[in-house]
């Protein structure tokens, strides 16, 4: 028997599987084919923007994505850099076959983890609760806690045009009856829509009339271990272009032989990363849509068209791909398809990600109905580790939105669900001036110590990067600029006149002024590795106050408990909308009660003083 069974090799499936064993648990992580294990069959990409936040939070919380991207991309830079930083994020060009790879080996390092190529048909319940699955073969292997991360594969079905072909990515195996015998358990399923764009042949591009991106010139990782893997002046270039008169006049001539205008596709697709063709319909008044010409892998003469998902036939994508400039000669390698697939309600999980109908039912990533690899790591990783806890008999580690982007994931999931491929965007999170790129470990990593998912090593690092801040801003509070010493440089530097001496940290708050000019006039290279937290954190000193006293009001909420067995209907007065959607939610708290769709704020009131009068001792 294992302790933890995880069905699906992918991103969430990869850090599931991996977080488990890595906390001393007997696991086995099942895959239809081991060669697409971390798999990237869409953007060959890691990060990007709100989501690299997510990646960096993966590796405070000892996950693998961060490391693994750091040693196999061949591209880095920061988005948004010249914006406040809330919004900055880390994006990676990954190597194709570099990255799955690095994968591999590093769940191979785990002792306790098995890896097992096979299909998962169904799961062996009794009384309500799962203890194994059983195998396309017919063999069962038993467990305590299964975790389902079935990615796109549950009755996948590959669309071009009016062509409809069952399997999964790649033309992969797919699993034809998992779904079929979760809705036997109860489940609700849903249909769900994805996409891909055409793969270029290298040698067909003309990049001379294509505008160069490059990676950022200043050394960048997403693990908080911060080894650099790469040559920061070797990284490889993507290309930007834009659609034009003559390809949208393609797309809507044959609009009705796409995939989803045609209406052979019964799925939802994603509203936040959609198909060309829906782009050129729902943006009408945009005369053009950039795209992004991006390597997939030192080893492959292909590259990927980012931003040109599309399910049209296959000779109505050769004439799209031709009217781009540089693309005119251009020869197809991988024709793009859309991928139709079932994924559950997630409405019907708990907050640690444990199904509500099954339990020691854990699911992560696609299934639940989000997109994106990182939106799926960060699933897999909470899942693998509340797996563990409920087995140790503790409480599940649940992140609230004011601590982590993976908080405000899972939180949007679980309590107002989602009917379309869910992507995390910055605008969902509250709190983002304090979920930003360079604080994730010093929010995240005292919880990854105390559920032990990350090593002494990391919490030493993470207590030594503390030491360090606290050390510098304490020099910076103590320690003036000589005005009279350095007039010259100062203004050379910054353009700007000062009149006398002033403290230091009183100097960095000026906008004009930063840490790298500073360090110009006093050497302040012992704190490099801190000087991003720290000018933050000073020059953005009001706001980020401002967000902790709106966080403080969320804490409030959150600490209002509301009993699991709390029955709605004896609480008089609430609206029929607001009973149906607490009782299909069974929020644990009166801040999760007050983000649920159709709950409004009179009925959150009249909860507040049910609870206040019934359970007063309680909270």
């Amino acid at each position: 028997m294992y302790d933890v069974i995880v069905v699906g090799a992918g991103h969430a499936g990869c850090e599931a599987a991996y977080i488990s064993s890595f906390m001393g648990k007997k696991t086995a992580l099942i895959t239809i084919n081991k060669a697409n294990l971390a798999d990237m069959p869409c953007n060959p990409s890691i990060g990007g923007t709100a989501k690299g936040i997510i990646v960096r939070e993966i590796d405070a919380l000892g996950g693998l994505m961060g490391k693994v991207a750091d040693k196999s991309h061949f591209q880095i830079k920061m988005l948004n850099d010249s914006k406040g930083p809330a919004v900055r994020s880390l994006r990676a060009q990954a190597d194709k076959k570099v990255y799955p790879a690095e994968m591999l080996k590093e769940l191979e390092k785990q002792t306790n983890l098995d890896i097992i190529e096979n299909t998962v048909e169904d799961l062996i319940v009794e009384d309500k609760k799962v203890s194994g699955v059983v195998l396309a073969n017919k063999k069962t292997l038993t467990a305590k806690i299964v975790i389902l991360t079935t990615g796109t594969y549950l009755k996948a079905n590959i669309l071009i045009g009016d062509t409809n072909t069952p399997g999964g990515p790649h033309g992969e195996k797919r699993s034809n009856h998992l779904s079929d015998n979760l809705e036997k358990l109860g489940f609700t399923i849903q249909r769900l829509k994805t996409g891909t764009p055409p793969r270029i042949k290298e040698s067909s591009i003309d990049f001379s009339v294509m505008q160069e991106e490059h990676g950022s010139i200043k050394p960048y990782t997403f693990s908080f271990e911060n080894e650099i893997y790469y040559d920061i002046d070797r990284q490889e270039k993507c290309y930007l272009i834009y659609t034009n008169e003559k390809t949208h006049q393609i797309i809507n001539e044959n609009l009705d032989k796409s995939s989803m205008y045609g209406g052979f596709v019964s799925g939802v697709g994603p509203r936040y990363c959609p198909s060309i063709e829906d782009k050129i319909v729902r943006f009408k008044d945009k005369e053009r849509h950039q795209l992004f010409l991006e390597p997939e892998s030192k080893y492959y003469d292909e590259w990927y068209l980012q931003g040109f998902s599309t399910s049209m036939p296959k000779d109505v994508q050769e004439k799209m791909v031709h009217s781009l400039p540089g693309l005119e000669n251009a020869i197809i390698t991988k024709y793009a398809y859309a991928i139709e697939y079932d994924a559950i309600d997630p409405l019907e999980l708990t907050p640690s990600l444990e199904t509500k109908v099954i339990e020691n039912l854990f699911t992560a990533g696609q299934i639940n109905g989000t997109s994106g690899y990182e939106e799926a790591a960060a699933q897999g990783l909470m899942a693998g580790i509340n797996a563990v806890l409920k087995l140790d008999n503790k409480d599940p580690l649940i992140l609230r939105r004011d601590e982590a982007y993976i908080g405000v994931l899972i939180d949007d999931l679980v309590t107002k669900g989602t009917k379309e491929p869910y992507r995390m965007l910055t605008s969902r999170a509250e709190f983002r001036l304090i979920l930003r790129h360079d604080n994730a470990d010093l929010r995240l990593t005292p919880y990854a110590y105390e559920v032990k998912s990350i090593s002494e090593k990391a919490y030493r690092r993470y207590e030594n990067k503390i030491n360090l801040i606290n050390e510098f801003k304490e020099f910076l509070q103590t320690n003036s600029l000589n005005i009279k010493e350095n007039k010259e440089k100062l203004e050379e530097l910054c353009r700007t006149e000062f009149t006398k001496n002033i403290k230091l940290i009183d100097a960095l708050k000026r906008p004009e002024i930063t840490l790298d000019i500073l360090n110009q006039i006093i050497d302040l290279t012992k704190y490099t590795s801190v000087f991003e937290e720290v000018e933050i954190e000073i020059k953005y000193e009001g706001y980020i106050n401002k967000a902790y006293k709106e966080k403080d009001k969320l804490i409030k909420l959150e600490k209002k408990t509301i009993p699991k067995d709390l029955n709605y209907d004896l609480i008089k007065n609430l609206s029929s909308e607001s009973r149906q959607k607490l009782k299909q939610v069974n929020p644990l708290t009166l801040g999760q009660a007050s983000r649920i769709s159709g709950v409004n704020p009179v009925d959150i009131s009249i909860l507040a003083i049910y609870l206040k009068k019934e359970y007063a001792n309680e909270n």
